[in-house]
């Protein structure tokens, strides 16, 4: 087929063949135009930056902390087994050979003849966890329910040693337990609490235990703070995005400083496993719980007597309040400090001893933390005034 060429075709054919000789010329010379290719040695070359990228190294926090992180094991007491209790927990006599005897024997938990009389035997269970060293001479924190009803305890070490241990004192308000490793003359590696609170988006390290693989590492960043799981009147728990599972419960969380700011006892997770939402409970409670366990096998906290609940913004703007902030007293208790102070349902608490009260929960854990037997300022928001009472808190019971 011909090819008809006109005036323009001919003129546009032209600038072409110039502008591929001018490129020809450029790779030649080893010259790159924006936008060319490399000349063919440039391609050889490895595709590596001159500049490495610099990201966090948690290694040298690890290799400073982890001989303190150990395994708990526990051989716990579990409830009495006892007979159906369809039965009225009485096991009817049958032999071996009975149809019934192997449906009692195996929904019964036991040989029905020796069922009969006597008191009924009890059931161990076996179950694992995480704990960090906080002195030299072996004591260790953990979670409450990895040592709850322990009838031993065995604690093994980052370099494979065991030993035996005993619980000293336990909290299950805030799910803390405090564990002494029986080792006379050894002396323990040991970690310190931070003495500052982690700030949201700080870098963290978890050690632990997860599903039996001790000494296991894991890092994520500070997601949120004092948050509140329905775990207790104290939860202020801090919230990471570490991965953490079954068997990290009474593990420490650090801060890149080598620092415990936080034990890590609860995840949120439809599956059992890590979908990366886990609480840790902060340093600063733990520290306290502990130094009173250690002192004196028990918590002691204060107590007020009274039943409060959230000011909502309507409940501040029946009653005249300028903001939401405070806690409303729904029922003083009888014969408690409240009462005896003359504080009311319907009063809102606005602050003790000056600091102000955000809100229910801020006040439970403000009262909590001051020693039986203080006298405090508590302001009170009444009848559109604020008034000042005296009150002389009391001691929380266990």
């Amino acid at each position: 087929m011909r090819e008809i060429r006109t005036p323009r075709t001919r003129s546009a054919r032209l600038r072409a063949g110039l502008v591929a000789a001018a490129v020809a010329a450029a790779v030649g010379a080893g010259t790159v135009g924006s936008g060319m290719l490399p000349p063919p040695a440039a391609l050889a070359d490895p595709l590596t930056l001159e500049r490495p990228l610099t990201m966090p190294s948690f290694a040298d926090v690890v290799e400073r902390v982890r001989p303190a992180v150990v395994s708990v094991r526990v051989r716990a007491q579990a409830v009495a087994v006892r007979g159906p209790e369809g039965f009225g927990g009485q096991v009817p006599d049958l032999a071996p050979g009975d149809p019934l005897y192997e449906f009692f024997r195996r929904f019964g938990e036991g040989d029905p003849r020796q069922r009969r009389g006597g008191p009924p035997p009890e059931r161990f269970a076996a179950s694992q966890g995480s704990g960090f060293l906080v002195s030299a001479d072996g004591y260790l924190v953990t979670n409450n329910h990895v040592v709850e009803n322990a009838v031993e305890v065995e604690v093994l070490m980052d370099d494979g040693r065991t030993f035996d241990a005993r619980v000293v004192g336990t909290d299950p308000r805030t799910d803390l337990a405090l564990v002494k490793v029986d080792a006379d003359g050894e002396i323990f590696p040991y970690v310190e609490f931070a003495p500052e609170r982690s700030r949201i988006g700080d870098w963290v390290v978890a050690i632990g235990n997860p599903f039996g693989l001790g000494g296991t590492v894991t890092a994520g960043i500070v997601s949120a703070e004092a948050r509140d799981i329905g775990a207790g009147p104290y939860d202020e728990f801090m919230q990471i995005d570490a991965p953490i599972n079954r068997g990290n419960s009474g593990g420490p969380t650090f801060n890149l400083a080598g620092q415990v700011v936080g034990v890590n006892t609860a995840i949120f997770s439809p599956s059992g496993g890590n979908v990366g939402i886990a609480f840790a409970i902060p340093a600063h409670v733990a520290e306290s719980v502990t130094t009173q366990l250690r002192a004196d096998g028990v918590v002691t906290r204060g107590f007020l007597g009274v039943q409060v609940q959230a000011v909502t913004p309507e409940i501040a703007e029946a009653i005249g309040l300028d903001e939401v902030r405070g806690a409303l007293i729904a029922q003083p208790q009888p014969n408690t400090p409240a009462a005896e102070a003359g504080l009311r349902s319907g009063d809102v608490i606005l602050a003790v001893d000056g600091e102000a009260i955000g809100d229910h929960r801020d006040l439970t854990r403000r009262i909590a933390g001051i020693a039986p037997g203080t006298r405090v300022a508590i302001t009170i928001f009444r009848k559109g005034r604020e008034a000042a009472l005296d009150v002389r808190i009391g001691r929380l019971g266990t």
